[in-house]
């Protein structure tokens, strides 16, 4: 279960200018649900807890209980929305130390990941590691040609092929890949890969509760039947048109309002080292859905109280643009007791006995409470339990409310056009044929002679 809780608000924007956000916030929600609104061709996630296609959902999970048999990795490579919902998923209901366990410990093989970057040294600590190694492969990609996945795949094919034989390699690669076309397709076609949808009417970063995420979530042992009902819950939950009775929409007026009050950067807090991979996909959300034509709301993240000792001064006494939404597991999914010391050398005995979580809540509530003091707006996101449930309810939540967030934005929230730019411009300075023309301009920019 979720609530938010927008108390520490108050002191920051008037109760009125969240009430005066209703009618749009109506507005909103009727676009989307009508699908009259722009980027309505990518509304499939809306409805995807309840209509998704439950034969593949059977295909997914039976693959991945081959994959966790005769596997000890399952290498995912993507990027982007193709990559951050599944690790996410995986190391915040995972264990904390999963690929540093053994195989019996954890029950299922180490989830790797690659191309999401095109690091050479990463590249080759991962070859490294799979030696010695029994190893799938699951491709993430629509179209096959995204240039870091396709760099990965093109080398990690190779040793597949050399290592298994191309007939064996064929039954290790499971390829995620548009319905119908595309090169990875094709290639998934003529090679007989298993592969498995990326729905047209789904952008990437929306993904996670389809094949994209689920598979390699569902081979690291997670229930994913679990995270669906969570989604479904959350779906119909988040239904209403009233903030009142919605704390998905309440949080979407919310960070407007705040906003408009000249609060340019949010910042996601958490306080279990296991949600990064959380902040981490929720900035991606955000980032690319609102960041455009001028607009939005700049998504940051801390990991406290580690980055309280790094980040927090600057949140404290720093400039007066950022607000925060902290998130707090009521229930942790472990509990630990701190010891007594007969000598008491830190001074810290008067802890003795109390579980750990306990301490991290109480710093969780003195940091609000400072930051409050020192300017800094801020809501609290209480999440109920770190499961499976109330994953898919807090993947639903985000991805609503960014829907909702970019239509009072006024912004498309489902395309990303400015992602481009970067690659044609790479693709000129590595010298793609058609591109001789662009690459002189910017070699002669980068050299300071344009």
């Amino acid at each position: 279960m979720i609530r938010l809780n927008t108390t520490n608000l108050m002191t920051f924007i008037d109760a009125e200018e969240i009430e005066h956000m209703a009618p749009q916030i109506e507005v909103a929600h009727h676009m989307l649900h009508k699908k009259n609104g722009p980027g309505n061709d990518f509304l499939g996630w809306l409805d995807l807890p309840v209509e998704y296609d439950k034969e593949e959902f059977r295909r997914i999970r039976t693959a991945a209980a081959k994959i966790r048999k005769e596997s000890d990795i399952l290498l995912v490579i993507g990027i982007g929305g193709s990559y951050l919902g599944a690790r996410a998923a995986i190391e915040l209901l995972g264990h904390s130390f999963s690929n540093a366990t053994d195989k019996k410990t954890r029950k299922a093989p180490m989830v790797l990941f690659c191309g999401n970057s095109i690091s050479a040294t990463y590249f080759s600590d991962l070859m490294d590691l799979l030696e010695g190694k029994r190893v799938s492969v699951n491709i993430i990609s629509k179209s096959g040609t995204t240039t870091e996945p396709a760099i990965a795949f093109r080398v990690i094919r190779a040793y597949m092929e050399k290592r298994y034989g191309r007939q064996e390699a064929r039954n290790r690669i499971y390829a995620t890949t548009d319905r119908s076309k595309g090169a990875l397709k094709g290639l998934s076609d003529q090679e007989g890969y298993e592969s498995f949808v990326v729905p047209d009417d789904i952008g990437g970063r929306y993904s996670v509760l389809t094949a994209v995420g689920l598979l390699p979530i569902a081979v690291a042992g997670i229930d994913i039947r679990e995270i669906m009902r969570g989604a479904k819950d959350a779906a119909k939950a988040y239904r209403k048109a009233t903030l009142a009775d919605n704390d998905c929409y309440l949080y979407a007026a919310a960070r407007n309002c705040l906003l408009r009050r000249g609060y340019t950067t949010e910042v996601m807090v958490n306080y279990e080292p296991g949600y990064h991979f959380m902040t981490e996909w929720w900035k991606q959300l955000y980032g690319e859905s609102e960041g455009k034509n001028g607009r939005g709301i700049f998504p940051a993240g801390v990991d406290n109280t580690t980055d309280l000792h790094s980040m927090g001064q600057y949140i404290q006494d720093g400039r007066r643009m950022l607000f925060e939404t902290v998130v707090n597991f009521v229930n942790p999914r472990r509990s630990f007791g701190i010891p007594e010391d007969p000598e008491n050398l830190d001074g810290l005995n008067f802890l003795s006995g109390m579980d750990m979580n306990e301490v991290n809540f109480k710093a969780l509530q003195g940091t609000v409470l400072a930051h409050i003091d020192g300017g800094v707006p801020n809501m609290v996101l209480s999440v109920s339990d770190m499961n499976a449930y109330c994953l898919g309810e807090l993947v639903y939540f985000f991805e609503k409310a960014c829907a909702i967030s970019g239509y009072l934005l006024s912004v498309n929230p489902f395309n990303q056009p400015g992602v481009e730019a970067y690659k044609k411009n790479m693709f000129a300075l590595l010298g793609k044929p058609g591109f001789e023309k662009e690459r002189a301009e910017l070699e002669a920019r980068l050299t300071g002679k344009g």
